[in-house]
């Protein structure tokens, strides 16, 4: 044969999906609720969600220009670590707290750790936790509220309670400030920038699904898990499914199911370990809406869950073909088949 083959190392598999590709269809999926929030709150939801953006992308260029570190902007993590903060933030938020969350999400959680990959805490999730010790989150503003909350400047808007916050779910039904089912699904009810609207959420959701971003098994598990505990289990004397469904459609339980547990860096990679890591998630989550001292916990049950993360993989390894158990003791697994 006159034909010379190249014979290169592994892979030899190519794919066109890359680290910056994955993020564009993050950011894409990100971009529906992100409408309807700009819808309810305002151009403050934009032009807090772009400064958010702006500072994670500074602060990264920076530390890695200082380190004399290769750029890694062009994967576009950083965008997408922006607009989750923003996200998880009310849109009266100050800017200079978010130019702090910021900070402590791209130089303390991520780069610190080595970079994208390597850290182990939500970046955004992670910052959210920081800035609710520095200073108040909860100063919520009801959507469409007339005039709207200025772009720039302190916000002067009459704060208003979300769903979860209220003392007594009767509130679903009637009350100073009645939330009602559909209310929450479409997004018209105090919250976080991204968080309002189950809506535009699922949707992003299924983009991702269709783009092979995501799998369904965290979210599944995550959701599914919160949905039976709060059917078999409800409180305040309303309708059991109600209830649930009140439980679902508030707080940032799709935003942070679909969005920050699905995280590559900080979620399992096994298939089991990403189902029992969505199951700890929706267990934290109802425990503390119940105990705790705080209306919401789906940011601090993903937070948990990530410090285990190494911890459910190690469980979720498959079995070696033939290998019946491991031996303590035995390098290289050696069991009885």
């Amino acid at each position: 044969m006159d034909e010379q083959l190249t014979v290169s190392s592994s892979p030899h598999i190519r794919a066109d999906e890359n680290t910056r590709s994955v993020m564009v269809d993050v950011l894409v999926a990100l971009f529906f609720p992100l409408a309807v929030a700009v819808y309810f709150f305002g151009l403050r939801a934009l032009s807090l969600t772009a400064f958010s953006i702006l500072c994670c992308v500074l602060f990264e260029y920076a530390y890695r220009k200082l380190l004399k570190k290769p750029g890694s902007l062009g994967d576009m993590s950083a965008a997408v670590t922006g607009t989750l903060l923003a996200f998880v933030l009310p849109p009266a938020t100050p800017y200079w707290m978010v130019a702090l969350g910021a900070f402590f999400a791209i130089v303390i959680v991520k780069q610190l750790y080595g970079g994208l990959g390597k850290n182990f805490l939500n970046p955004a999730l992670a910052a959210r936790a920081f800035l609710a010790g520095v200073g108040s989150l909860s100063a919520y503003t009801a959507p469409l509220l007339s005039p709207r909350i200025p772009v720039f400047g302190a916000a002067d808007t009459v704060a208003a309670a979300t769903p979860l916050a209220n003392e007594s779910l009767e509130q679903l039904y009637g009350g100073a400030q009645p939330f009602t089912l559909q209310n929450m699904f479409l997004g018209q009810i105090p919250g976080s920038i991204g968080e309002v609207s189950t809506a535009l959420l699922l949707l992003g959701g299924v983009y991702l699904l269709i783009r092979r971003i995501i799998t369904p098994r965290i979210p599944l598990a995550f959701i599914g898990t919160v949905a039976l505990l709060t059917f078999l289990f409800p409180r305040g004397g309303v309708d059991r499914l109600d209830f649930m469904l009140y439980h679902l459609l508030s707080g940032g339980l799709m935003l942070g199911a679909i969005f920050m547990a699905t995280d590559y860096s900080t979620s399992p990679v096994t298939p089991r370990g990403q189902w029992l890591f969505g199951i700890g998630c929706g267990l934290l989550t109802v425990f503390m809406r119940y105990f705790a001292a705080m209306p919401e916990g789906v940011c601090y049950s993903i937070l948990l869950m990530n410090t285990v993360v190494w911890t459910l993989d190690k469980v979720g390894k498959p079995r070696r073909f033939g290998v019946r158990f491991f031996r303590r003791g035995e390098r290289g697994g050696k069991g009885h088949a």
